[in-house]
């Protein structure tokens, strides 16, 4: 008994320093063949959002600073292809690429995905990316490696292939404001209510959120340089990364100066409300059908009834599944003769639905900066958003001393925003929409080129020495 005890311990030990040496040499083998390029880790290439926008600003950019770096990305679209990445850059956010992007196809993006993970969603997507990147890096391992998705346990990776690291962070994996409100038991998209009603299960989930704060910040101080897209942002990355002097804010590209030659009149035969938000749900979507559903009732009888337009892309079955719960909540709400879905549109689709709008809302709480914001004050859409993060602090601000939007919490504030525009007289609601596109212009995709290119030199001379 006592050999074969020995000896299975034996075989145990041989695998484990078989497997190691195996990895060593995937290790050493990528140090030997980078490549003299920029590999943008983006698993998700159809998102449709303001991350994909950035990703294609980004690459744009990239191009321009140094036309002799290729540009890899690392995609789990399959059906991803050079020619069908850079039409779609220009067909759904209107940027031309230099040259197309070559991709590396990964095969195992199911261990990012939520739902493989229906609990300890967190750490386990955090720790499925550290395995997608190990199979992006052995296929193909280039000097740079930039981060578009906010998966930052893949930077020790990329690090341990000899990779310089940089990334573009829209929002942080945990924040100081998730954990008090787990700490305060709130219930919210990110914290089920039987956790929230629980005392237990509160404080489990605060050692919980403590342990992966202190890994999220080891990961997070391996960059070395961490653009990110906000104030809000700014601020919780430089408390969870303890990197100051390697963090750069670079506001996200907005088209504003597409949306800024629209005309501000806009047509109330009927008021258009439009909403451009993925169909996730932090994004709140039936926050806003409640509130509109609130608004439609208080009306006076003489003015005219508004119709909302639900802007969004569907990533999988799960968004499907969101989208088809709003169209029954519409019904529900007895609204859905005055509420339209437009899924997936093209970008010509969307700058002319925002060109209708007398209004833009958006409803997400801490969202991070809020591009659709952007584009409805620049489009002249007057927008109602949510009084935190990006919004509050960096987008809907006073501009020469005068109001360039509206900031609310909860369904009866936003209902009475949106009765406020209605009701409004057109010259006020022109100058308040005037302000705003004046304000919006700050976040140009020109800006973002500017911005993003002079954090990226210093990497890229570094690189080259």
């Amino acid at each position: 008994m006592a050999n074969w005890l020995v000896l299975s311990a034996f075989i145990a030990v041989t695998v484990v320093i078989a497997q190691a040496v195996r990895l060593l040499f995937m290790v050493i083998n990528g140090w030997r063949n980078r490549k003299k390029a920029v590999g943008v880790f983006h698993p998700y290439t159809n998102d449709g959002g303001g991350g994909e926008r950035v990703l294609w600003c980004a690459v744009k950019a990239i191009q321009d600073v140094n036309p002799n770096l290729d540009c890899v990305i690392y995609t789990g679209d399959h059906d991803a292809s050079p020619d069908s990445l850079s039409g779609r850059a220009l067909d759904r956010f209107g940027v031309k690429l230099i040259h197309p992007p070559k991709v590396v196809h990964l095969h195992r993006r199911k261990w990012v995905e939520e739902t493989t993970y229906p609990r300890f969603t967190m750490i386990g997507q955090s720790f499925g990316s550290i395995y997608l990147s190990w199979e992006a890096l052995c296929k193909y391992t280039p000097l740079y490696y930039f981060d578009t998705s906010g998966y930052a346990f893949t930077y020790p990776v990329a690090r341990i292939f000899g990779c310089k690291v940089f990334s573009y962070t829209h929002y942080p994996t945990i924040s100081l404001d998730m954990l008090s409100r787990v700490r305060g038991r709130s219930s919210m998209y990110n914290n089920d209510s039987l956790i929230a009603k629980s005392a237990i299960l509160s404080r489990f989930k605060v050692v919980y959120y403590t342990l992966f704060g202190w890994l999220y910040s080891f990961v997070g101080s391996c960059a070395h340089l961490a653009m990110v897209n906000s104030s809000w942002t700014q601020s919780h990355i430089e408390k969870l990364w303890g990197i100051p002097a390697r963090i750069r804010r670079v506001y996200p590209p907005c088209d504003t100066s597409r949306l800024q030659a629209l005309p501000l009149e806009k047509s109330m035969k009927p008021p258009k409300i439009v909403s451009v938000a993925q169909f996730r749900p932090e994004k709140a979507h039936p926050l806003q059908l409640e509130a509109f559903a609130v608004a439609i009732k208080k009306l006076d009888q003489d003015l005219p009834r508004p119709i909302i337009q639900l802007v969004g892309s569907c990533r999988n079955e799960a968004d499907e599944k969101r989208l088809q719960n709003l169209k029954d909540l519409a019904i529900k709400l007895n609204v859905d003769d005055h509420v339209e879905f437009h899924k997936n549109v093209m970008y010509s689709d969307l700058v002319r639905l925002l060109g209708g709008a007398v209004a833009g809302i958006h409803s997400m709480t801490d969202e991070h900066f809020g591009i659709s914001v952007v584009e409805y004050m620049a489009a002249g859409a007057i927008p109602i958003a949510h009084n935190s993060a990006g919004p509050r602090m960096d987008i809907v601000l006073p501009e020469n001393g005068k109001q360039t939007g509206f900031l609310a919490q909860g369904v009866e504030e936003y209902a009475e925003a949106i009765i406020e525009v209605i009701k409004m007289p057109e010259n006020k609601r022109l100058e308040i929409a005037a302000a705003a596109r004046k304000r919006a212009s700050m976040f140009s995709e020109q800006r973002f080129y500017e911005d993003f290119k002079a954090a990226v030199r210093p990497i890229f001379c570094d690189g080259t020495k």
